[in-house]
């Protein structure tokens, strides 16, 4: 049990309590800290942004960047050959460095051909010369070259060596371009005899003039010139040269490179290559061998060598290779180059950093913009929307007050109907009556004129054999009908504009693309996940919202049709039958006292008064004609809910907005901590 419980504190430590990170305060610790800041998972982060920012952990680390740079022919490969103290570059009197090559340590010698296509392909470094010389008709499927050497001074810079900036090849020239901005130094090489030319002059202007703090002069083929024509020729460069470079020295490459290359370390490094060569080659050839013997006689050959080179009397050479120049090179690049080299790189990282900041910042600002136009969609909708069910309202109350006169007029009709059915009659009553002293009681007969409803010929005028009233109903039911068809299709043209205008936003956003390869593809596949969704979202409701308003407004013209289809003949008879029994109450009181009281008449507005109570007309003012009529309060009822579906739709675009937000200020952060 005991076991069980330590396995579990244990994963919970290493899932729940793992270490906070800690991070020096070198340029590496630096960016290793935002590298792992950008790709928290929160971010979502995208495979290109890893490499990006695997790129600059490699900056970081890889040593400054020296671009070698100079017209064809004027000594770049030599130069570089004497650096390096190999002859490794090839040299010719035609531009046979058609690629960047860009020179690197390694353990081992290696080269390396990236193609355009992406391949990457290992070769013998001796194959140097069949992938640069811009003759081969292949050279257009190379991208660029990689030499590695295991030479110390490639520890502390790499180089580049660049086509000339006046190649016939204008891929040449704008290959040389782009190495200038990433590099921390540039050595220019010219002819001493050439220098301070009109053509040079005019690349110097185009190409170099914005690199002043991180270039260097070098003035080639010292070796044939009088000390005084050196410094004369130095003088006067530096002060036409005086806005390109740092410094001009003087230099001889061929003396530098045949010094060099006759160094005793330089010697004993050959000679090591080549018994190591020969020892791979013995274990090929003698796979299962169990002893060494194969290779004592090239081991013994090698000391020998070895101790031949150390005795060798250098003098001369030291005075060569300070005689070439070389040595003021390498002081300088030491000293002044590679110091501002390092300041140079650790700005341009940590500025690449910010800018990459910037890129992902923008990225999510512009997936916020999204939320904030379907958010002003619906709040433009909603003003419009607002504006037409008021429009709506005002248009078709005047429609309902003439199908509202057109109704009463029918009851003046049946109203003035029932009026010519009342007729006077003539009718008697026998009364009662005491006369004489023995008051006995008298029958008499009374006759007396009082009024008739024809009822029979009412409703046979009114609802069999004239039509006009139904006539009337009918024409009354078939405008409610069309009342409700052109209010249903205008409110329902509401709902269509909103869909429109959404739709429209829709349309744009699920072809929402990153417009930079680092930003997050799912971070962009939620927000176009967002715009698919949007009639659930937010169009469903609002279509339910007028679906309902419809229903309602269907609901009450229902009632009205049935009230006018099936009550108006009960209403009628109702009516007669109240007339009716007011002139019998009235023929009672009169047959009372007759001097007091009259036979009653029903005139023609209280026919109409009764007519439209029993209808319940005042209801159907109400529905109608009043202020608040059902036309009126459906409309008002829309745009209440208009405005609360609106606010409750922004309030859940503003929260799927919001991690976006939280995001900007979190990248915002992190950018701030980058301190250029």
């Amino acid at each position: 049990m005991t076991n069980v419980f330590d396995c579990f504190v244990a994963e919970y430590k290493e899932k729940y309590l793992q270490p906070k990170k800690q991070y020096d305060n070198s340029l590496l610790g630096e960016v290793r800290q935002v590298k792992d800041a950008l790709l928290d998972e929160k971010f979502k982060p995208s495979m290109a942004l890893k490499n990006i920012l695997n790129k600059q952990i490699k900056r970081a680390v890889y040593p400054m960047e020296v671009a070698i740079v100079g017209q064809f022919s004027s000594g770049k490969s030599t130069f570089l050959n004497a650096l390096l103290s190999r002859d490794i570059l090839p040299t010719g009197i035609v531009p046979v460095t058609s690629k960047v090559i860009y020179i690197n340590y390694g353990e081992r010698e290696k080269l390396k051909v990236t193609y355009r296509s992406g391949v990457k392909e290992y070769r013998p470094i001796e194959d140097i010369a069949l992938f640069s010389d811009q003759r081969i008709d292949t050279m257009q499927e190379i991208k660029y070259l990689s030499i590695y050497m295991p030479v110390d001074i490639l520890k502390e810079m790499s180089f580049v060596d660049t086509p000339g900036l006046n190649s016939q090849s204008k891929e040449d020239t704008e290959s040389t371009k782009k190495v200038f901005q990433d590099v921390g130094g540039i050595i220019w090489l010219t002819l001493m005899d050439n220098a301070g030319k009109h053509s040079e002059q005019q690349i110097l202007d185009t190409y170099m003039a914005a690199f002043k703090t991180k270039s260097l002069c070098l003035l080639n083929q010292k070796d044939k010139f009088s000390a005084q024509q050196i410094e004369i020729t130095t003088k006067y460069i530096q002060d036409k040269f005086s806005n390109y470079f740092s410094q001009v020295i003087p230099l001889s490459s061929k003396m530098a490179m045949e010094a060099r290359c006759h160094e005793p370390s330089v010697r004993i490094d050959e000679s090591m290559h080549d018994l190591v060569k020969s020892f791979k080659k013995g274990l090929q050839e003698n796979p299962e061998c169990a002893t060494l013997q194969f290779v004592e006689n090239d081991f013994a050959a090698f000391k020998k060598e070895v101790e031949e080179i150390r005795s060798l009397d250098v003098s001369d050479l030291e005075t060569k290779i300070e005689a070439s120049g070389i040595n003021d090179v390498l002081d300088y690049m030491n000293e002044v180059m590679s110091p501002n080299a390092s300041d140079m790189k650790a700005y341009r990282i940590k500025n690449d950093l910010k800018n990459i900041c910037d890129i992902l910042i923008n990225s999510y600002h512009t997936m916020s913009s999204v939320y904030d136009a379907l958010s002003d969609i619906l709040e433009i909708s909603k003003e419009k929307s607002i504006k037409k069910f008021t429009e709506i309202d005002m248009r078709f109350s005047t429609d309902l007050t003439g199908i509202h006169q057109r109704i009463d007029a029918i009851f003046h009709h049946i109203s003035s109907e029932i009026y010519t059915g009342i007729t006077p009659t003539e009718t008697h009553e026998f009364l009662s009556s005491s006369s004489g002293f023995l008051k006995q009681k008298k029958i008499e007969k009374f006759t007396y004129q009082t009024f008739k409803i024809d009822k029979n010929r009412i409703l046979d005028t009114l609802f069999y054999h004239d039509r006009s009233v139904e006539n009337y109903f009918e024409k009354v039911i078939k405008d409610l009908e069309e009342f409700e068809y052109r209010v249903n299709a205008d409110l329902h043209a509401i709902y269509i504009d909103l869909q429109y205008d959404v739709t429209l936003w829709q349309h744009k956003y699920l072809l929402l693309s990153k417009n930079r390869e680092i930003s997050s593809d799912l971070e962009f596949s939620q927000v176009k996940r967002f715009a698919s969704k949007v009639y659930e979202n937010i169009l469903n409701t609002y279509h339910a919202a007028i679906l309902k308003h419809m229903d309602s407004l269907n609901t009450k013209i229902a009632y009205l049709n049935a009230v006018l289809s099936y009550n108006l003949r009960q209403t009628v008879q109702v009516t007669i039958l109240e007339l009716e029994e007011k002139i019998l109450e009235s023929e009672v009181l009169y047959l009372k006292e007759s001097s007091k009281f009259s036979i009653h008449k029903p005139g023609s507005d209280e026919i109409l008064s009764c007519l439209k109570m029993n209808f319940d007309f005042e209801k159907l003012d109400d529905i109608l004609i009043s202020q608040n009529s059902y036309l009126h309060r459906v409309i008002k009822e829309s745009q209440k809910s208009f405005k609360e579906i609106t606010k409750e739709k922004q309030h859940f675009i503003a929260e799927e907005k919001v991690p976006r937000l939280e995001k900007i200020k979190a990248l915002q952060e992190i950018k701030n901590r980058i301190k250029t």
